[in-house]
């Protein structure tokens, strides 16, 4: 188990009951899209940002992008860490349907892949000494091929498909993603 400083947010029930397992902080949901209508939950999710910060851990699919992209706009970014779980194939048991992108949710995520998802994240764990790394910038994109140069955006979606990123991610979103789970030597030996 790991103790982090930062409140979780998540999506639903089952992914709190899931994370309570492996994470020693406090989990809030959202309730789904509910979060859109809720300005108690909204002014909750903002007063504990302010007071601890908050690592916002949705599902990859576009729902749960939605649900992130909201959060950042309601909450200080200076206040958020992303934690950005890959995109598995698969449905949760206790499900009879898979979702409708076909990939699992936070509450079916192998747990060694959401811890290791946690430690990229930048969120600070606490009895662990949290490494600050050199942030991929749009110029290292740039220099990689993978923006402003002829066929940059078949080259991103080779690579979010490589990394199991949702494709859909626009070039702000995937820097965003990467600086979450990768450096930029790594990113380098990725795309090598």
């Amino acid at each position: 188990m790991i103790k982090l400083k930062q409140a979780v947010i998540v999506e639903g029930r089952y992914d709190k009951i899931k994370l309570k397992n492996i994470i020693d902080a406090p989990i809030i949901e959202t309730n789904g899209f509910r979060i859109f209508n809720d300005k108690q939950r909204q002014s909750l999710i903002r007063q504990i940002a302010d007071k601890r910060g908050i690592l916002i851990m949705t599902d990859s699919d576009g729902a749960g992008f939605v649900i992130r992209n909201f959060l950042k706009g309601t909450v200080d970014k200076s206040k958020i860490k992303n934690c950005y779980i890959p995109q598995l194939s698969g449905k949760e048991k206790r499900k009879v349907r898979g979702s409708a992108e076909g990939f699992l949710g936070v509450e079916g995520v192998p747990d060694e892949v959401i811890i290791e998802a946690v430690r990229k994240s930048g969120a600070e764990i606490i009895g662990e000494e949290t490494v600050k790394r050199k942030e991929i910038t749009k110029a290292d994109l740039y220099s990689l091929g993978l923006t402003g140069t002829e066929n940059s955006a078949q080259k991103r979606k080779q690579l979010l498909d490589k990394l199991n990123l949702p494709g859909y991610l626009s070039t702000n979103a995937m820097l965003t993603a990467l600086n979450c789970l990768y450096s930029l030597e790594e990113l380098k030996k990725i795309i090598d």
